[in-house]
């Protein structure tokens, strides 16, 4: 029975992630069509749903509840997804990223694994859910930007809280190979600006170096980064087995024989404990203010270096016992669990009190990839995951 529903569903199942692919929801831009497009689906299931709002009104979290044939006030359980992307250049792929292409027995697109063939999943699957007296609520959790340090999630997260709605179980859709996901790290992201003096190159000592001391700057974040690796944990379940801290980018100056006034340096940290989080930012801002401002002031008295929190999204807990872990494992006949080094909200819901597991079709290799694809077989078994759900709650 189970094995022929997901064959029904198959098909609808790749023409929602077709749609969904082409709604180009690069973090940062709009996802109302998206949102429209989600929110129609499941309303046509049933579904009451409500929207948060990004302060420019451009971008947009929705939550939408299937009570199935019965009013309930029992603890539901949470799908959640977030809707935005990271960029794709249709240079460097095979094909257009924002056109699903099927091929091999997968769907090329970006964002099909991460993570909108997860959503696909949950959509399809709303008016099954909806067609049955289910025990418990379902919830459907879209969110926008994920992918630049969890910036949506909080905005969703605190209408929730204020609507006092006990949920037992939260979902996370992201790529795991449809593993059980118990703890994964923080994500910390910064900008640092520094603003120098320009002048001629040819007499450098009457100019302030931005670059230069961007330099400085990147190479004490690296002996940082060594700081970082001593202080692993013994019994630590992540790979590496401590905090890490990446510069992804540094961006400044005009040309060879101008001094530079302006550089950015683009920079992460994923923390294990909020404690490693807080040795990097302390260090590192007591370099910028004691040893590096002090030289740059003695040339330009408002010479200046800007640290910017982008982010800090906090990690996701491995607990004792967890029912969200357990119900997932049960779900998919796989007790395997483990722990992630890349960043999800699961932490966010965790701290609202919610029982929390990452599960999802895909596998993290392919997220953020040239010819990003999901797998069929991924799909279904995500499927499978969703109908054996729907069954538990009848």
């Amino acid at each position: 029975m189970e094995k022929n529903i997901i064959d029904q569903v198959f098909p609808e199942t790749l023409k929602i992630l077709a749609d969904l692919i082409k709604f180009q929801t690069v973090s940062g831009t709009s996802n109302l069509k998206l949102i429209e497009y989600c929110e129609k689906k499941l309303n046509e299931s049933g579904a009451t749903s409500f929207k948060t709002f990004h302060k420019s009104g451009l971008q947009a979290n929705l939550f939408s509840t299937i009570n199935g044939k019965e009013k309930l006030n029992s603890e539901g359980i949470i799908l959640s997804g977030h809707t935005d992307v990271v960029p794709a250049s249709s240079n460097e792929w095979s094909s257009d990223p924002y056109i699903a292409q099927e091929k091999d027995n997968k769907v090329y697109g970006r964002g099909s694994c991460d993570m909108k063939g997860f959503i696909a999943c949950t959509l399809v699957m709303a008016p099954l859910f909806a067609k049955q007296k289910l025990k418990k609520p379902i919830h459907f959790s879209y969110t926008y930007d994920e992918e630049t340090s969890c910036l949506g999630a909080p905005v969703l997260l605190k209408e929730l809280k204020k609507r006092n709605v006990n949920y037992s179980v939260c979902i996370i859709g992201e790529p795991t190979d449809m593993k059980a996901i118990h703890a994964h790290k923080g994500y910390n992201e910064y900008k640092t600006y520094f603003t120098g003096l320009a002048g001629h190159a040819s007499d450098p000592v009457h100019g302030v170096n931005a670059i230069e001391y961007a330099i400085r700057y990147a190479n004490k974040l690296m002996e940082l980064r060594e700081e970082l690796k001593k202080r692993k944990s013994k019994d630590s379940v992540f790979t590496p087995p401590y905090s890490t801290l990446q510069i992804g980018k540094i961006s400044g100056g005009l040309s060879t024989n101008v001094i530079a006034d302006q550089c950015i340096v683009d920079w992460e940290v994923r923390p294990i404990t909020p404690e490693d989080g807080k040795f990097i930012s302390q260090n590192i801002e007591s370099y910028a203010k004691e040893t590096l401002l002090p030289e740059m002031r003695k040339v330009y008295p408002k010479a200046n270096i800007k640290k910017e929190t982008v982010g800090e999204t906090i990690g996701f807990n491995k607990v004792e016992k967890s029912d969200a872990v357990d119900l997932v494992c049960n779900l998919t006949g796989d007790n395997s669990r483990g722990a992630i080094s890349f960043g999800t909200e699961a932490g966010l819901f965790q701290e609202l009190g919610i029982s929390t597991v990452v599960c999802g079709p895909g596998s993290i290799k392919q997220a953020h990839t040239i010819d990003e694809y999901v797998t069929f077989d991924q799909l279904k078994l995500c499927l499978k995951m969703l109908v054996n759900l729907r069954d538990r709650l009848i």
